[in-house]
């Protein structure tokens, strides 16, 4: 199983990312302290970009890669899987 975030920035995806791999970082949440250790990529991420028919990934995601800043969320994906691996 794995956890693909759609979020628009490098900032909450990281947020996102931490929550389902070390749990809830603000300690807010339902997974406040509860580590589920899940890997997570970002929908834009080529791990996971080659894995969709690309018509259906161009209607769903298109639009939306051209104007997220792919590379800093990538970043922030692979940050947070070196962490918690």
């Amino acid at each position: 199983m794995i956890v693909v975030l759609g979020s628009p920035d490098a900032d909450s995806a990281e947020i996102y990312a931490e929550t389902v791999t070390k749990g809830d970082p603000s300690y807010a949440g339902a997974l406040a302290g509860i580590e589920l250790g899940l890997p997570v990529y970002h929908i834009t991420e080529p791990e996971i970009k080659e894995q969709v028919d690309p018509e259906v990934y161009q209607e769903q995601v298109g639009l939306m890669e051209i104007a997220l800043e792919v590379d800093k969320i990538a970043a922030a994906m692979r940050k947070v899987r070196r962490l918690s691996s």
